[in-house]
């Protein structure tokens, strides 16, 4: 696997923070495995993205069902998430889960406290870019990974840039591991 951990906008300037390059999918995982409430929020491109064996929703599903974690669709994905059998989804514009995420007194979703971990995928990379920065500057208690393929410095973990070979390799190793526990 040939990755770069650069943004993939070059003209981006993340600041002196970056986020780490996720080379091993173990780090995802003993993330979530360390997190008490983590949270997907999951965007349009996960359901429009072919991969050779699927989709990125089918291992968004996997990934929930395999930790509990909550997850919230942005846009019409949360039909794609019903058409799949999957009825633990909630839906909620990205600036709306975000600006709630940041707020220290937000009891999260079903009222069980403040998310701690906080994984995206499927955004565009400017939108995910600038709510990954709201994250880092506003919301120093989440800890946050950017699961796209194209790597998000102001993430605290985030794929390098990877092809789209790689970046499903990945996401079922991701899967694989998480079955393992």
């Amino acid at each position: 696997m040939i990755a770069r951990a650069e943004p993939w906008q070059t003209a981006e300037v993340s600041g002196l923070t970056r986020a780490l390059p996720v080379i091993k999918p173990e780090v995802v995982v003993a993330a979530i495995k360390k997190s008490k409430r983590p949270i997907l929020i999951v965007g349009h491109e996960a359901a429009s993205v072919d991969l050779e064996q699927g989709k990125p929703i089918d291992y968004v599903i996997q990934i929930a069902e395999l930790t509990g974690a909550q997850i919230v669709a942005t846009a019409h994905v949360i039909g794609e998430f019903t058409q799949r059998g999957f009825n633990r989804a909630s839906w909620m514009p990205i600036m709306d889960i975000s600006n709630r995420l940041r707020d220290p007194n937000w009891q999260g979703l079903d009222g069980q406290g403040r998310y701690d971990l906080v994984l995206l995928i499927g955004f565009q990379y400017y939108l995910e870019w600038v709510t990954l920065s709201g994250f880092k500057h506003f919301a120093p208690h989440l800890k946050t990974i950017s699961l796209g393929r194209y790597h998000q410095p102001h993430a605290n973990w985030s794929f390098p840039n990877v092809t789209p070979v790689d970046w499903e390799r990945q996401l079922k190793s991701i899967v694989k591991q998480l079955k393992e526990k």
